[in-house]
């Protein structure tokens, strides 16, 4: 197990768009959606960095390893608290670096930038089947929305529902 002094986080940079891709591969074949993982370096510096940046990305690195991890965040809006809520839409670390106090870090320096940014919410996503990130999220206090049920438009049906 890495020692996790040997690590650290920071924001990431353009220049960090090869590790962030690199990461969301290996996050792919772990959820066995690597079928679904198309996004490009290009699309990735368009999205982040361009004028409007979209996301927002921390990077979790090893002295000896480089980029471990990452974790990708956007912020929304919750008209209920009239405050923003920082949203992450993933948090990955390369297996043979887990339990070694990244994840946590990762999660608490989105914490105190969801505070900083006066967010009255953090808020993510997991699948079902994901027992070990499940038993992580739930050792920190987050609690599971049973409650509501994520839809999801595609490009092609994004088109159709435009100009019906």
């Amino acid at each position: 197990m890495p020692n996790p002094l040997k690590y650290n986080i920071r924001k990431a940079s353009e220049e960090d768009v090869p590790k962030i891709l690199q990461l969301v591969k290996k996050l792919a074949e772990y959820e066995k959606l690597s079928h679904q993982a198309v996004a490009t370096e290009e699309l990735f510096k368009q999205f982040g960095f361009g004028e409007t940046a979209y996301y927002h990305a921390l990077i979790a690195e090893n002295n000896h390893a480089g980029a471990v991890g990452f974790a990708l965040y956007f912020f929304k809006f919750s008209t209920f608290l009239g405050k923003p809520t920082l949203h992450l839409e993933d948090l990955f670390v390369l297996p043979e670096h887990r339990k070694s106090g990244i994840g946590k870090s990762l999660l608490k320096t989105l914490a105190g930038i969801a505070l900083e940014k006066n967010c009255g919410r953090m808020e993510w996503d997991v699948l079902d089947w994901n027992k070990p990130a499940i038993q992580f999220y739930e050792s920190i206090d987050a609690a599971p929305l049973s409650d509501w049920i994520t839809y999801r438009l595609t490009t092609d049906n994004l088109k159709k529902l435009a100009t019906k």
